[in-house]
């Protein structure tokens, strides 16, 4: 037999499903649906709010379309996860053909072979086609990056939205980004629940059409400063399962007020006639390098 009918034949035996977030991507969807390999089981495209023929387009090429009216792309990509009912390895790809999802194999074989449970494309190990990554895209995923590293000590080097995670893996991440920080979000999480993380350079394209994040100034700070807010906010929920031993994000929750209202401003911003209280039982933020304190394990 053919090898490379044969590896088809393996992944077919699994329930693989794609999830495509799109909005306005009419005329570019087709062709993302129709690159999609064979053995996937099912092809999900949320439609994000389209004002044009994204739906419609997508159905005619096969797919199953969800419809997600709440804009944001952590939204999308929570609504197309709860359709993918019954899946075993779930891939998320852009609707705009900046990826090729012909080469879906190459994230996908590690975790059907148990090598991994989540696996990114890195745009910035492959190929770039010029202009498919502007100046902005490269520095702010650079930030990400370090920041990263920073703080749970994981060596990333993209946030690429072209990936592929076990369904149970998933499910352990309990994920709840509804808009640009559902990438980073995925990777600092999947490095505190111990998931085995895989890189894999994936070849990149410009897209077609403007892009809604990188094409404009309000994209670019939006997007940037959900990332950072994102990253920020597990900082927050790694210090409070580590000081008060909340086990999911539903605990923490109820404290993060409380912690927020406890926080030590230094006396030279509210001056001399105001007094913070800081509570004895919260212990001040671990120095570098001690990362176990912000959850990371099995490194």
């Amino acid at each position: 037999m053919n090898p490379s009918f044969q590896a088809a034949d393996e992944l077919a035996s699994l329930s693989i499903m794609v999830i495509i977030p799109a909005l306005n991507e009419q005329e570019c969807i087709e062709k993302v649906v129709g690159a999609v390999p064979q053995w996937v089981r099912r092809i999900i495209v949320v439609d994000n709010g389209s004002t044009d023929d994204t739906p419609g387009r997508a159905a005619a090429a096969g797919a199953q379309v969800v419809r997600e009216p709440r804009r944001g792309y952590g939204r999308a990509c929570l609504t197309g996860c709860a359709a993918a009912t019954d899946a075993d390895i779930i891939v998320f790809l852009d609707g705009d053909l900046s990826d090729y999802p012909e080469r879906m194999e190459q994230l996908v074989r590690p975790i059907a072979e148990d090598h991994a449970d989540f696996v990114i494309g890195s745009r910035t190990r492959g190929a770039r086609e010029a202009g498919a990554l502007l100046p902005q895209q490269r520095f702010g995923g650079w930030l990400a990056c370090v920041l990263i590293r920073l703080f749970w000590g994981y060596r990333y080097t993209d946030l690429g939205p072209f990936r592929a995670i076990r369904i149970a893996s998933l499910n352990r991440l309990r994920m709840d980004d509804q808009n640009f920080g559902w990438t980073v979000q995925m990777q600092v999480r999947a490095v505190v629940a111990g998931l085995r993380i895989m890189e894999i350079p994936v070849d990149y394209r410009r897209r077609i059409g403007k892009s809604k994040i990188s094409g404009t100034l309000r994209g670019v700070l939006g997007a940037g400063s959900k990332i950072l807010y994102s990253i920020g906010r597990e900082v927050c929920v790694a210090r409070h399962r580590v000081r008060l031993g909340h086990p999911s994000p539903e605990s923490w929750r109820a404290g993060l007020l409380d912690d927020v209202r406890r926080i030590a401003i230094p006396a030279s911003l509210i001056g001399p006639a105001r007094v913070v209280e800081v509570d004895a039982k919260y212990r001040p933020l671990p120095r570098w390098p001690d990362r176990q304190a912000f959850g990371v394990r099995n490194l």
